[in-house]
C-alpha cells in the first residue's frame, strides 16, 4: 500500500506531529471527504507501507521525523512544491528564499533522488505572463538542480473553489494559455532550462498536449520510480479515485480538505481560509483522523 500525505493538505507543513502519532501507533483514521464524520481506518504499520508520498511546501516541521521513519522501516520520498509567487496568490507562504532553502535542506538531508521539485500550478495572468515564468523557473532551476533531478509542471485548473478564491485577486487570468499567442515557445524554454540542468521534465494531469512540446506525462505517484528508486513492485493501476488525466498509481490518501492554513488562491483543497483556520487552531495531534468536524 502507498500512503499519501497529502494532496487534501499540507501534513508535513502543519500536521507533522499527528502524522508521527498515527505512525507510533500504528494506524490512522481517515475522514470521508463527503461525510466527514464516517471514517475508516488505514495501516500504518511498516509491513503494511510499501511507500510514503509526502506533498508538501516545508518539509521543515517534519525533517527532524526522518531519522525515526528511518528505524521503524519506512521508505518515502517528497513532492515538494516551489514556486514564485507572492503574498497576493499565496498568503502564507515562506518567503521565496526561505522556501529555496528549505527544500535544499530536506534534500541533503535525505537525497536528491526522493524529492521531486514541483513547479506548479502556472498561472497565466496580466502579471504572471510568460516571461515572467520563465524568469523564474530559469532560477530556481539554477538553484535547486544540483539537489533534485526531476521537476513536474502543471497548470492551474479552474474549479469552482478555484474561481471564487481568485475572483479577489486584481488579475485577469487565462483559463487557456496554450491559446496565448507564444506558448509553444514558452513550453519548449521551460524544457531548455530544465534540459540544460540535466533535469527531467514531466507534466502532471494535463488536459494540453504538451508532449508534442518535449514535456512527457508523468506520475506523481509512479510504480516505475518507485521500482527505480526504492526496488519495490506496487500496483500498476492507476488510482480511480483521481481525474481522468492524472495517471498516478493507487493510493491511499491519509489528509482531509479543508486543514491547509497556506490560503494560496488558487487551491482546489480548501473552500475558505477561515475554516482552514479554524480546524488548525483547534486541531488535537491525538485524533485518530484529520478532519474531524468541530
Amino acid at each position: 500500500m502507498i500512503i499519501s500525505a497529502s494532496r487534501r493538505t499540507d501534513i508535513p507543513a502543519f500536521y507533522s506531529t499527528w502524522f508521527m502519532n498515527r505512525i507510533r501507533a500504528g494506524f490512522c483514521e481517515v475522514a470521508n471527504p463527503f461525510n466527514p464524520k464516517q471514517t475508516s481506518r488505514v495501516s500504518l504499520l511498516p509491513q503494511d507501507v510499501d511507500v510514503i508520498v509526502f506533498w508538501t511546501r516545508n518539509a521543515l516541521p517534519l525533517l527532524k521525523h526522518l531519522d525515526e521513519l528511518d528505524r521503524r522501516g519506512y521508505s518515502y520520498y517528497f513532492l515538494y512544491t516551489v514556486t514564485s509567487y507572492g503574498n497576493d496568490l499565496e498568503e502564507n507562504a515562506p518567503p521565496f528564499e526561505q522556501r529555496i532553502k528549505a527544500f535544499i535542506k530536506a534534500a541533503q538531508k535525505i537525497g536528491r533522488e526522493r524529492i521531486i521539485w514541483r513547479y506548479d500550478p502556472i498561472l497565466i495572468s496580466t502579471k504572471h505572463d510568460f516571461h515572467y515564468h520563465e524568469k523564474k523557473f530559469a532560477y530556481l532551476t539554477e538553484k535547486l538542480a544540483k539537489h533534485t533531478r526531476r521537476v513536474i509542471v502543471s497548470f492551474v485548473d479552474f474549479y469552482k473553489k478555484t474561481e471564487r478564491n481568485l475572483a479577489v485577486v486584481d488579475e485577469k487570468f487565462e483559463h487557456h494559455p496554450e491559446a496565448v499567442p507564444g506558448f509553444a515557445d514558452f513550453i519548449s524554454n521551460l524544457v531548455a532550462i530544465a534540459e540544460a540542468h540535466e533535469m527531467e521534465m514531466k507534466s502532471c494531469a494535463e488536459t494540453r498536449d504538451l508532449q508534442k512540446l518535449g514535456i512527457l506525462p508523468g506520475k506523481c505517484i509512479g510504480d516505475g520510480f518507485i521500482r527505480k528508486i526504492f526496488d519495490r513492485d506496487v500496483s500498476h493501476r492507476k488510482d480511480p479515485n483521481q481525474r481522468k488525466e492524472c495517471r498516478c498509481v493507487v493510493s491511499k490518501d491519509i489528509g482531509a480538505y479543508n486543514t491547509c492554513i497556506y490560503n494560496c488562491r488558487y487551491c482546489y483543497a480548501t473552500s475558505g481560509y477561515d475554516a482552514a483556520k479554524k480546524y488548525f487552531v483547534q486541531h488535537d495531534p491525538d485524533d485518530l483522523a484529520l478532519g474531524h468536524v468541530l
